[in-house]
């Protein structure tokens, strides 16, 4: 059950202190996309979202990979406009992707942190590789099945965390 709790726990990507990343030695991001970065039925990035990607990658020097479980057609939309790396049909917590996109961004395992908004696919698979890991609250309430079941589990998980002192949040 510790694989399923985050390094950090914010309300979004906006609240992540990038200056306490950088003193950490923190050069790449993997991001999750959907719920995460933008809804999950929103086909482009948002201007809020185009400026802190601006910011991430110009004021801190921090190189982001995108890493979805979502088709090709969906990531590459999103992200080739941005001129982002990306990963579609990541199949996380596998440990490949995250492989994959330490590759693409070369960077090291402490050098790297892990966003998204799922225990089971994005904190799950990061920590399985060692990386520090952010969980944001999902940014929308609609979202594809599968993910809805996988948001019932994370309930029970959570609960159990909590009953077990494992998170300091509720």
């Amino acid at each position: 059950m510790r694989r399923l709790v985050p390094s950090l726990f914010v309300e979004s990507v906006y609240e992540i202190d990038l200056e306490q990343l950088k003193a950490r030695g923190v050069r790449g991001i993997i991001t999750d996309l959907d719920n995460t970065l933008v809804r999950w039925d929103e086909p482009d990035a948002t201007p809020k979202i185009l400026q802190w990607l601006d910011h991430v990658r110009d004021t801190y020097g921090i190189k982001v990979c995108i890493v979805s479980n979502n088709n090709h057609h969906r990531v590459e939309r999103f992200a080739k406009p941005l001129n982002i790396p990306w990963i579609a049909k990541a199949n996380k917590p596998k440990n490949a992707p995250f492989h994959r996109a330490l590759e693409v961004l070369g960077t090291k395992r402490e050098e790297t942190v892990v966003i998204g908004d799922q225990l089971f696919t994005d904190v799950l698979g990061g920590n399985r590789m060692g990386l520090y890991t952010v969980l944001v609250v999902p940014i929308g309430e609609k979202e594809f099945i599968g993910t809805k079941v996988l948001r019932a589990m994370e309930r029970l998980a959570f609960a159990y965390l909590r009953r077990r002192g494992m998170i300091p949040w509720e």
